[in-house]
């Protein structure tokens, strides 16, 4: 027998496919970076225009209104009805059991839907209209509320996940199930970075001082998906060095590291010469991505320049590494330096069983740090281009989980049939108040907003049409909007 055709015969699936992706890989490469170099080409963050690395080709697909997002995700789900849908006739029920052809036999979480009674819960808190708008805003706000007409106000956001992890997930990549690339992802994929020194989609995360619940920050929540790695966000983290092994081991000068990246480096593309795989190119600017946070890092995290009055404005957390507040002050400074996508994710809003204590400890600890970041934004020129979203998966239910006698224990079930979010700057049509809900803040009578309408409207902020930004795998094309979702210009400015 012919030992070559013998050799043949006993190939290796793996290595057939990397002997012939070679040419098809590299040119699939190529149209991923487009035409960018493997590494990342100068540029500086102040620059009027600054140059796009990377990116598809026609996308923008028109102009756009924003560059950049600041998304606030509030984990755990605030409680609409008690801080920005007022609803004088849940105060006239409170104690009554909330009437049959309101609820509808609505989908609950097991938490409450073997539950016996279900009275009207009054708000807890009092509310007040603010500003030119006339918005409803409650007590807990009261930094939030004095920026009301600079904000738009989306009352009529409803969704189909009834739990978190589930809902959480559909809002960040539109899909419920894990394995989606996240929104920031899709970003970084479609317009590519105006930043040399620090990752397109950044992401980091808080959490309540009392850890009254159990969110998880799942990866996947950041995650690229079925993109190549490269677009999957970066977590900051909340203590130490923000970003692992940004200083070099002892004994290792910044020059042996620089060499030692050089020779990987040379590996690396020897490798993606042979194969033409996405993820060594990944690898690839990744590791100098790596080397080059080594001084950009450092000086993101030096608050020593900020005046005394923009630490004040962020509030007394606004100096402690992992609070809500830093990270405010830390958006801001991120894509001053051309960070495409910051997402904020901040847990503790969760009050099945504490909400009489816990909402309003929630509220002190967000409040003004959201509010200064808005207004931090407009002072420097850039909330015109800035879109900033802030919001949780769903809303609270405004009937009772627990007992009408035991005040202790008042508590609010998930609820995502009709919640609240507020979006400003970057082409949103500010001091607005768009939507409505039924008398009990239940249902969405007018205007009705879901995820995938979100999506697409905020895609469109960013000059994306939602239905060209696509990606081809296991045989079908994806999009963050799934096979759905509509653009509601009535929130465009």
């Amino acid at each position: 027998m012919n030992p070559l055709t013998d050799n043949r015969r006993h190939i290796t699936r793996r290595a057939l496919l990397g002997r012939t992706a070679a040419g098809v890989g590299t040119a699939a490469l190529a149209y991923l970076l487009g035409g960018d170099s493997l590494l990342a080409a100068p540029t500086s963050p102040t620059q009027s225009s600054p140059k796009v690395l990377g990116g598809l080709p026609g996308l923008p697909h028109f102009a756009p209104k924003a560059k950049r997002v600041i998304y606030l995700f509030q984990n755990g789900a605030p409680s609409h009805v008690d801080l920005f849908d007022y609803k004088p006739t849940l105060k006239k029920w409170h104690g009554k059991e909330i009437p049959a052809e309101i609820q509808m036999g609505a989908r609950l979480s097991t938490m409450t839907s073997g539950q016996k009674a279900k009275p009207v819960l009054s708000e807890i808190t009092k509310f007040a209209q603010h500003g030119k708008s006339a918005a409803w805003v409650s007590d807990f706000l009261p930094e939030t509320a004095k920026i009301a007409d600079d904000l738009c106000f989306i009352k009529s956001m409803h969704t189909g996940a009834v739990n978190h992890a589930p809902a959480i997930t559909f809002f960040l990549t539109g899909a419920e199930q894990p394995g989606r690339p996240s929104m920031g992802s899709w970003l970084t994929y479609g317009l590519g970075s105006t930043s040399e020194n620090l990752p397109a989609f950044v992401v980091m995360t808080s959490r309540d001082k009392e850890a009254s619940c159990g969110q998880i920050f799942y990866d996947f929540y950041w995650g690229s998906g079925f993109l190549p790695s490269k677009y999957q966000g970066v977590k900051f983290r909340g203590s130490g060095d923000p970003v692992l092994y940004l200083s070099n081991p002892d004994g290792m000068s910044s020059q042996i590291r620089r060499g030692m990246l050089d020779d990987i480096a040379k590996l690396n593309e020897l490798k993606l010469d042979d194969f033409g795989d996405p993820e060594i190119a990944s690898r690839i600017s990744q590791y100098e991505m790596a080397y080059k946070m080594q001084t950009s890092v450092p000086e993101l995290t030096d608050f020593s320049k900020e005046s005394a009055e923009t630490l004040t404005m962020y509030g007394p957390d606004v100096k402690r590494q992992g609070s809500y507040a830093y990270n405010c002050l830390m958006a801001r400074r991120l894509i001053e330096r051309g960070v495409r996508f910051v997402q904020l994710m901040h847990a503790g809003w969760d009050q099945h069983r504490n909400l009489n204590t816990q909402l309003k400890i929630q509220c002190n600890d967000t409040d003004a740090p959201s509010a200064a970041l808005v207004t931090d934004l407009k002072q420097r020129g850039l909330l015109e281009d800035t879109l900033v979203i802030w919001g949780g998966e769903f809303g609270r239910t405004p009937f009772l989980q627990g007992d009408i006698n035991d005040r202790t224990q008042w508590g609010r079930d998930h609820h995502p049939y009709a919640f609240t979010l507020w979006a400003t700057g970057g082409g949103i049509k500010r001091g607005q108040s768009y939507g409505q809900t039924d008398d009990f803040g239940h249902n969405v009578v007018a205007n009705g907003v879901d995820v995938h309408d979100f999506q697409a409207t905020m895609l469109r902020l960013l000059g994306i049409d939602h239905e060209k930004l696509t990606f081809k795998f296991q045989g079908r094309y994806f999009r963050l909007t799934d096979v759905s979702g509509r653009v509601v210009s009535d929130l465009i400015a």
